[in-house]
Order: structure tokens, then C-alpha cells, then sequence
């Protein structure tokens, strides 16, 4: 294969809400992978809110005019010297976490995702919103058969927060989980959890659309987002980034419940009240992240089960509309960018 020496590329160049157009469709040139990188071509990049947290500034500027980005299913068309475990025309995946230092104490006893020093796809260093990208070798996913490329794309992160999230949530085997949201995150994980977990998946949503697919995914009942679920929660995630949302998953918690908050950001949360929100050792749990652990794990598990990933498909020359119908919540499942051949 010939490589190109430029590529269109959707960069940040000016964080703010939106509608008023913070990133901008340009023509830069074809990364060069370091000695330890991957050169992947894109051929899909999903579209996660943590992107929209980093055009709309609600995350703080790592990269100025970075390329977002960070589920992205390619192929390996150059590798540096130094790479080990992979060769040109691999079918590879690259997700959210991008280098930890392997040196401090939270490297070294297995919690990488905590690495004062760790660097983010899409974030700190260019992503897949561009034909092109680059990644690490040892950051890189071999991906589990049976899905399409769109399929595979939001289980790089999506699917991998949600299954952290789970795991955090302290779910036990025929437990009842609540889920407050039901996107691309959201939908994954309330599969995983009736799946390897035998749970009761209860999804609070406000929208209409996700009720249903919550529905035909067998989640065990649905309703909107500040309604009560029909029994008590023995754990619960919530995966909108509405911090209004935590005392109400607390307060539908039992004795002894865990409540695990899946998202990078979160608007203000409300003063909690002890009695009401907390008393009965209820806990309230933070996800920062993943270890590559983490997504080795799940992609496991959904090499083991078949899960359905709702997708909704946008050319790379529409990133830009796919971040605003996400904000506007006309998403269903996960968007996906598609990137020609």
C-alpha cells in the first residue's frame, strides 16, 4: 500500500458549545509513527460524549486544535522499529487510554488508570476523527470476531467504561441494577449485566426511543430518569452526565447498595442528605478510566457474548452533526463515524 502524505482531519479549534461549530474539518499532514507506534488507517471511529466534553470545553485543553476521537477500528499500514505483537494489515483497536508511566505506585499495583501521568486518545494526543492515526503498540486491542467494524468501534470504549462501571457498581450474581441514562455505554452494559450476571436491569431514561430499546433488550423494566424503578436497587450506574441524577439512584439504592457514576464529567451534584441518601452503608463510587485490564476483559466477555450494538452511521465528513444530534439526543445506541476506504 502507498501511503498518502495528507489526510482530512477534524480538529478542536475553538472549544464552546456546539452550535457554534468548535471543530473544523481541515487537511493536515499523515502522522509518522514513533519507534514503539502503530500508523492504523481508520476505517471507523465511534462517537463518544467524552468527545463533546472535549469540543465544548467542559474538559480542559491538553492538545490545542487535537483531533477527538478515541474508539476507533483500523487497519496497521506502518509500524515502528520497535514493535512487537503486530504487523501491517492487523485489524486493530484503539481506545482511551494511550500511555501511563509504569512507575508510580498506582502503575505498579495494577490501577494504571489512576497514572498521574497517563495521556488519552482524542485528548492529549490526535484521535480518529482523521483518516490516520497513531497509537502506541502496547495500547493497542486485538478485537474479538463476529462483529462488523461499526459493531466493534463503541465497544473501545463504551463498552469498556460501562464493564469498569459494572464492576465498580459491586453488581452480585442475580442482583437488581438500575441505569440511569441509555446510550451507547448504557445499552452495552445492560446486556453484559442480564448476560454474564443473570441481573434485573431497570433503565431510567428520558428518552422515548431508548425506553424501547431498553425494552428489546431485555431489560426488566423502564422509565424516565427521576422516576422511582418498581423494586430496590442492590446497585446502580449512572452513565448522563447529570449530577441531579445522583441523589435520585441513591435514594432508590437498598441497604448496603452501590451507586457508580460512569462519566469523565458530571454537572454539579446537589447538597446530598445523609438520612435520605446515605444511611444504610449506600456508597457512592467514581469511574476514572480503565487499565487495558479492564478492556482485555470485556472485549472477552463479548467475544463470548454476542452483544447487540445499536448503531447510527455518519460519514467523517459529518462529525460535526454526529456530536450535535448526540448532544441533542438524537442518538440511538451509538453513533458511528465511517471513514472511505
Amino acid at each position: 500500500m502507498t501511503l498518502r502524505s495528507t489526510m482530512s482531519a477534524w480538529r478542536v479549534t475553538r472549544p464552546g458549545p456546539i452550535g457554534d461549530a468548535p471543530l473544523e474539518l481541515t487537511t493536515v499532514a499523515v502522522p509518522v509513527p514513533l519507534d514503539d507506534e502503530l500508523l492504523v488507517r481508520t476505517r471507523v471511529c465511534g462517537v463518544c460524549r467524552t468527545d463533546l466534553h472535549v469540543a465544548e470545553g467542559d474538559l480542559d485543553v491538553h492538545r490545542a486544535g487535537v483531533v477527538p476521537g478515541h474508539e476507533i477500528v483500523g487497519e496497521v499500514v506502518a509500524a515502528g522499529a520497535g514493535v512487537t505483537g503486530f504487523s501491517v494489515g492487523d485489524t486493530v483497536g484503539v481506545a482511551w487510554l494511550r500511555n501511563t508511566c509504569g512507575r508510580c505506585r498506582y502503575c505498579l499495583r495494577g490501577a494504571e488508570n489512576l497514572c498521574p501521568a497517563s495521556e488519552y486518545t482524542g485528548w492529549d494526543a490526535d484521535g480518529g476523527y482523521a483518516e490516520y492515526t497513531t497509537v502506541p503498540a502496547a495500547y493497542a486491542y486485538s478485537l474479538p470476531a463476529g462483529y462488523s467494524d461499526a459493531e466493534l468501534a463503541p465497544l473501545l470504549c463504551a463498552g469498556i467504561i460501562g464493564f469498569r462501571a459494572l464492576r465498580r457498581s459491586g453488581l452480585a450474581h442475580g442482583g437488581r441494577l438500575g441505569i440511569y441514562g441509555f446510550g451507547a455505554s448504557a445499552h452495552l452494559t445492560a446486556q453484559l449485566a442480564i448476560a454474564e450476571y443473570d441481573a434485573r436491569v431497570h433503565v431510567l431514561t428520558r428518552s422515548a426511543a431508548a425506553r424501547e430499546l431498553a425494552r428489546e433488550l431485555g431489560a426488566a423494566s423502564w422509565a424516565g430518569a427521576y422516576q422511582e424503578p418498581p423494586e430496590p436497587l442492590d446497585a446502580a450506574i449512572i452513565f448522563a452526565p447529570v449530577g441531579d441524577l445522583v441523589p435520585v439512584a441513591l435514594r432508590a439504592l437498598d441497604r448496603g447498595g452501590i451507586l457508580a457514576v460512569a462519566g469523565i464529567h458530571l454537572t454539579d451534584v446537589p447538597i446530598l442528605n445523609y438520612q435520605r441518601e446515605l444511611f444504610y452503608e449506600r456508597e457512592l463510587r467514581s469511574v476514572t478510566a480503565n487499565t487495558r485490564a479492564d478492556g482485555r476483559d470485556f472485549l472477552a466477555l463479548a467475544g463470548r457474548h454476542r452483544l447487540s450494538v445499536t448503531t447510527t452511521a455518519y460519514p467523517l465528513s459529518a462529525a460535526d452533526r454526529a456530536l450535535a444530534d448526540l448532544a441533542g439526543d438524537r442518538v440511538t445506541g451509538a453513533a458511528v463515524l465511517l471513514c472511505d476506504p
